[in-house]
């Protein structure tokens, strides 16, 4: 079975400086029908004007994952951590006990697009981590990030699995999904047809009861997706 979650349906937040839009239920924007999947908590699309973003504040038992698309990120945290986080890096902070931690545009005059994910771990507490990692433009699947840290991966603290998928125009690769798993597909840029439906630039797909599944670049420009394996 196949789910879709049109880009348009999204729920949108305007604070002037930021712009984002909400796969599933954050802040403000609350739908008991998009509350997550499986343990992927939150994907928000943001653009954050230049010399702008989010004051310190604290998280914790969650696995955030940002993906910068464009632009770049100043991370500072209670840790210690004082990074930029740059265009194609991806970043796990893992909260733990407890952090706090800010992000800002690291420009003065360029906006900063990226997303933030959010995935509950399978054990509550533990030490605050954090990693940070660009795993360059390689066509078909790469494996982001994994419970064990496999293949140089970041590692999370949860059974699941994110991988980049990037398609040149004309390609195409199947997905074998284990039994019991579920997947769900963010697009990011590009045409996707995924297994018999079509998705758009950010559109999601939740995934379930599928042993394996075709993803397909039928559009003119390269095409860009994350892909999470889920329990």
């Amino acid at each position: 079975m196949i789910a879709i979650r049109p880009a348009h349906a999204r729920g949108k937040a305007d604070f002037g400086w930021l712009q984002s839009r909400h796969s599933f239920s954050f802040g403000h924007y609350y739908d008991p029908a998009h509350m997550g999947f499986s343990d992927l908590r939150v994907i928000n699309d943001d653009r954050v004007a230049p010399r702008a973003g989010f004051d310190t504040h604290g998280h914790r038992d969650m696995e955030i994952i940002s993906y910068v698309l464009d632009g770049a990120i100043r991370h500072r945290d209670s840790a210690g951590n004082e990074a930029v986080l740059r265009a194609g890096e991806f970043q796990v902070m893992s909260a733990g006990r407890g952090i706090m931690h800010s992000e800002f545009n690291a420009s003065n005059d360029a906006p900063l697009h990226f997303l933030q994910i959010w995935i509950e771990p399978r054990e509550t507490g533990g030490e605050p981590g954090y990693q940070q990692k660009d795993f360059g433009l390689q066509p078909g699947l790469t494996l982001v990030a994994s419970p064990d840290g496999a293949a140089d991966s970041l590692a999370i603290r949860q059974d699941a699995h994110l991988y980049q998928l990037l398609l040149a125009p004309g390609e195409a690769l199947d997905f074998a999904q284990a039994s019991g798993r579920r997947s769900y597909v963010h697009l990011i840029r590009g045409s996707l047809q995924l297994a018999d439906v079509q998705l758009a630039p950010g559109d999601g797909a939740r995934v379930s009861q599928l042993p394996a599944y075709t993803l397909r670049n039928n559009g003119s420009e390269p095409l860009q997706a994350l892909l999470f394996d889920l329990a």
